[in-house]
């Protein structure tokens, strides 16, 4: 059975945007291994178009970006969306009945499933369905944005911390 783990950046005051702050190398490189163990992904509409940007290789990027791309590629994704009509290559889209298409998927499959996105990441909490969160706590304020909790949720037991990369720390909670 899979795992549902719910993992993202963070400021120091709970806020997610990918544009105001970025991983290091280092913390990209582990991004890049969790990506290639991962047995797949979970998306909302709007972060899936934002991680479409790994479909089309660039030609200012590095090694890194061409290995996290390569990894992102290989992966499953399943897009959850009432609005998309088609998703892009190894994709799945999942429109309708969200709690029985990812009982289904933990069911089926082995290993980590990413979801990504906070607002995905609210409704499979209030659903009783994500099994492990992630929190990559950046020194950052940012004041404003979007939470990485986009609403309550019942207690985290916290089961591990990992500095990453000197100065970002993993804090790694499941519920209860």
């Amino acid at each position: 059975m899979a795992k549902l783990v719910f993992g993202m950046n963070q400021s120091l005051d709970g806020f997610v945007d990918h544009m105001a702050f970025g991983p290091s190398p280092a913390l990209f490189r582990h991004f890049i291994e969790e990506a290639r163990g991962q047995a797949g992904s979970v998306y909302g509409r709007h972060m899936y178009e934002i991680m479409r940007y790994w479909d089309d290789d660039h030609p200012e990027w590095k090694a890194d970006e061409h290995a996290f791309a390569a990894a992102w590629r290989n992966q499953h994704k399943w897009v959850v969306s009432r609005s998309l009509k088609s998703v892009g290559p190894n994709a799945s889209l999942v429109e309708d009945d969200l709690e029985a298409a990812i009982r289904r998927l933990k069911a089926e499959r082995d290993g980590e499933i990413e979801v990504a996105g906070p607002t995905l990441a609210r409704s499979l909490t209030e659903l009783g369905l994500i099994d492990e969160y992630r929190i990559y706590l950046h020194p950052v304020v940012l004041g404003a944005g979007k939470p990485y909790f986009a609403g309550p949720r019942s207690p985290l037991r916290l089961v591990g911390s990992d500095l990453i990369d000197g100065q970002v720390i993993r804090l790694t909670y499941v519920p209860g």
